[in-house]
């Protein structure tokens, strides 16, 4: 018996042996199938996606050069993005996979996982996800491995992602204690140090510790094997050194991506040359050897792509060597290889501004200050201050204009009948010799079979200038311009056609109409001829030449003030001392009106101060005080430490005065005051503020039609101040708005209706009496909501208006109380025990009309108020 039990035994523990021998060999097969799956089809095609993301940053991420580069290339974008938004397939399709790979072959058993590829699986995850640029979720996934995969190979690679990730959050701190603790504890691969003091270096830039962060790039730099890397790194070394001031040393780690020649992108090469360039020293540098470097790369082949950079740095030498015009010729080279760096073009076109506004060509100097603007950050402070440059250039290029055109024809018409004639005589001579020199070029062109094309779209312009009878002509672009070239088509015309009419299917005109082809004797009588040509007359400019006083002295006012403002516009916004002298000089040489010869002097005074010419500033001094000793710049040098604007007198103080009066409805007087003042303060900046709000008042006493006019006087006078682009705005937007003069009918039900009592302006008292005894009158009957106002209508008539709150009726039943005089407030009282005597006021027995707020306004703007009360009837 025993030994059957015995036997019983064994079979069971052989079979219960055997069957965990089975399950461990099935838990071992399916651990490796799960391993070879994952490895070799989802997380395989997520790497595959994930790689092709890295490309497309490769591919489509532009360095900015000029700037400190990142340690990491990658653009970070601002913008709010929705919940479901992808700004990168292959990333999101990387991300997919890596959690497929996740979810479908994890085996984590006892709470350890089986897998030895689930980690690598987070690491794609985290990966994707930060290129995704969802931060605090990759974080998460490489945490996850931190915690979970202590002893994986992948722990270093994903301790310097979670690091990556920490300074894309700004935990500059985080990240540097993590990898400062990592790299002191751990070993780690060349690749993965590299990594890792690459991002310590990018934590320090973060926290502006530069110093710190040399040092670690320089590490990053020694220890990978990436030279795209290398070269990189080397390019941010130099540049930090360059920020700290220590430009040999920055030479020197530029010369180090230099010596990596062709194992680095060429643009790393290229633009450490470019940024040694910057560095060099024009006073104790070798300028020959300097030239030609610039000049073997300029030539080089291979370095195509980058002769924008190139030739701006020439230009740069050029520019420091005093060679303006060869510098100008290198900028110009530079913006036609069409970059696509922008702030490079930016530094050409505004270098090529400069050059034009120190030549005095402002039109030409806006229009590349222009094209500044386009390529800048809007808003950043570089773009603010071109901006203000450039909008004061406006006014320059507005009054140089008006003191160009007209000095030239008051010099043309102050020249004696046989100067005048010599002087355009030679002036004609030179066109017409022009003029030969084209007809011989296009005949030989006719021989020939057809016109060159730089004959045919580029000839000189020498129609007559409209604007100045006295200045040169000017180039065109279309050969029409070109008188000779016109009539050499017209002459072959003719030859053709013969003369036509101008009409419809011109061609077979003809046909029907034998006698319009003319004869060939009527043809060489019509031929063009120079010699005829009135363009080549010396007459036909003379004669344009204004001879009337009243033309001319218009001439010089505008002249003068042109003067006057550009004196202003150097001094005050330009700080350029010697061009405001020189017009402000002049201008006291033109005999200019009294009102400009005052502030001319106190400007010259003021510059001289500046420029420390105290012999020249107290000789304006003294003719200022001895001459207009009662004038307020006389008070002002009298007495220095009283401030202008403290000055009961100044522009400011009398403006302000003015104001109050407006807000007063002193309409009459601001009118008055105004054109004074206006008179008084001509050529100060001031003005057009004067202007503008007498313009506001002639609207509200004169009306629409009144305001209008005074509004486009303001934005055509003043179109480059502040107040002039502002009225021109209110006359575009508003004036349109309002000009409908039509009233709103249908309102007896609107809570907005005025009740009004008109007055004459001579019964000021009478108007200001009942506008009192209203006021009481609601007060004491708590009508909290209504206010009584007196306005002012036109020159004879002003209202008192009670703004009711009420309807049609509501407002008239007002108006019949106030004219019954009895007035009493029962609310909250017991009538039953009321023993108050009542109170009685004086009646209102004066006409009144109701009206509602629209219809109120437009017979303010429009002065209708006879339309508004004539009767329907009519």
């Amino acid at each position: 018996m025993n030994r059957k039990l015995s036997q019983i035994i064994v079979v069971l523990l052989i079979a219960l042996l055997g069957f965990n021998c089975s399950r461990k060999k099935d838990t071992w097969m399916s651990r490796n199938w799960h391993d070879v799956t994952t490895k070799n089809n989802t997380l395989y095609n997520g790497r595959v996606a994930y790689d092709k993301g890295l490309q497309d940053i490769v591919n489509t991420y532009r360095d900015n050069f000029w700037e400190l580069l990142p340690v990491e290339r990658m653009i970070v974008s601002e913008d709010v993005r929705l919940p479901n938004e992808v700004l990168n397939q292959n990333f999101d399709k990387a991300e997919e996979k890596a959690a497929k790979a996740i979810q479908k072959h994890s085996m984590l058993i006892d709470n350890r996982e089986r897998n030895p590829k689930i980690d690598e699986a987070f690491l794609l995850l985290g990966k994707a996800r930060y290129f995704e640029q969802r931060f605090v979720p990759a974080l998460e996934a490489f945490n996850y491995i931190l915690y979970k995969y202590p002893t994986s190979n992948t722990i270093n690679h994903a301790k310097v992602w979670r690091a990556k990730a920490n300074l894309r959050l700004d935990n500059n701190e985080k990240a540097i204690e993590d990898l400062m603790k990592m790299i002191e504890e751990e070993y780690m691969k060349p690749e993965d140090y590299s990594d890792a003091t690459a991002m310590l270096a990018q934590a320090y830039i973060n926290l502006e510790q530069r110093d710190s962060a040399i040092t670690y790039i320089n590490k990053a730099a020694v220890h990978t094997k990436n030279f795209e890397h290398k070269g990189r790194y080397l390019y941010i070394k130099g540049q930090l050194l360059n920020q700290l001031g220590y430009k040999d040393s920055a030479n020197y780690a530029y010369d180090h991506v230099i010596d990596l020649n062709r194992r680095t992108p060429r643009r790393y090469l290229m633009n450490a040359y470019m940024a040694k360039a910057r560095n060099f020293d024009y006073d104790r540098g070798n300028k020959e050897e300097f030239l030609e470097l610039l000049t073997d790369l300029e030539e080089n082949r291979e370095n195509r792509p980058f002769l924008d950079i190139i030739y701006n740095q020439k230009a740069v030498y050029f520019k420091n060597t005093d060679s303006i015009d060869l510098a100008i010729a290198y900028y110009n080279k530079s913006l036609r290889t069409k970059s696509e760096d922008k702030y490079l073009e930016s530094l050409n076109y505004i270098t090529l501004g400069n050059f034009s506004f120190d030549a005095k060509e402002y039109a030409i100097a806006g229009a590349y200050y222009d094209s500044t603007l386009e390529r800048m950050v809007v808003d950043s402070k570089k773009y603010r201050v071109l901006k203000k440059k450039r909008d004061n250039l406006d006014d320059v290029i507005l009054y140089d204009g008006i003191a160009r055109a007209n000095d030239s024809i008051l010099n043309a018409v102050a020249m004696s009948p046989e100067e005048r004639l010599v002087y355009y005589s030679e002036y004609t001579e030179k066109l017409k010799a022009e003029a030969l020199a084209a007809e011989e070029a296009a005949e030989i062109a006719k021989i020939k079979g057809e016109l060159p094309n730089e004959q045919r779209f580029n000839q000189q312009n020498t129609s007559i200038s409209s604007q100045n009878p006295k200045g040169p002509a000017t180039t065109g672009v279309f050969y029409f311009y070109n008188p000779t070239t016109v009539a050499y088509g017209k002459t072959a015309f003719k030859r053709t056609y013969g003369n036509r009419e101008l009409q419809d299917n011109w061609r077979t005109s003809s046909i029907s109409n034998p006698a319009a082809v003319s004869t060939d004797k009527e043809i060489s009588q019509e031929e063009y001829s120079i010699e005829t040509d009135p363009t080549f007359d010396p007459q036909t400019y003379i004669s344009q030449l204004p001879t009337e006083p009243e033309v001319l002295d218009s001439l010089k006012v505008d002249r003068n003030f042109a003067y006057y403002q550009l004196g202003v516009i150097y001094k005050e916004k330009f700080q350029e001392y010697d061009l405001a002298v020189d017009k402000f000089e002049n201008l006291l040489k033109s005999d200019p009106e009294e009102r400009l010869i005052i502030p001319s002097k106190y400007n010259l005074y003021k510059i001289y101060s500046i420029k420390e010419e105290i012999e020249k500033a107290n000789g304006v001094k003294q003719d200022i005080i001895n001459n207009h000793g009662e004038s307020r710049y006389a008070k002002i040098l009298q007495n220095p430490d009283e401030e202008l604007r403290n000055d009961q007198d100044s522009p400011e103080a009398r403006y302000n005065k003015l104001y109050r009066d407006f807000q007063a409805q002193k309409y009459a007087s601001v009118i008055k005051e105004s054109d004074e003042l206006i008179t008084k303060f001509g050529g100060e900046e001031f003005v057009p503020k004067f202007e503008l709000l007498k313009a506001q008042a002639v609207g509200r006493y004169k009306g629409f039609e009144a305001y209008k006019e005074a509004l486009n006087y303001v934005s055509l006078n003043y179109p480059q101040s502040v107040e002039g682009k502002k009225a021109q705005l209110i006359y575009q937007t508003s004036i349109p708005q309002i000009q409908n003069s039509a009233f709103s009918t249908e309102t007896d039900q609107e809570k907005n209706h005025k009740l009004i009592y008109a007055f004459s302006t001579l019964g000021e008292n009478q108007s200001t009496e009942l506008k009192e005894r209203i006021e009481f009158i609601v007060k004491e009957l708590r009508y909290d909501k209504m206010k009584v106002s007196l306005d002012v209508y036109t020159k004879d008539q002003q209202f008192v208006v009670i703004h009711t709150r009420r309807d049609k009726l509501g407002a008239e039943g007002l108006a019949e109380l106030l004219s019954i005089g009895k007035v009493e407030d029962t609310r909250g009282v017991d009538l039953s025990k009321w023993n108050r005597k009542k109170k009685y006021f004086p009646k209102v027995e004066r006409e009144f009309f109701t009206i509602t707020s629209p219809n109120y306004r437009i017979v303010q703007i429009h002065k209708n108020l006879q339309e508004y009360l004539k009767p329907e009837s009519e």
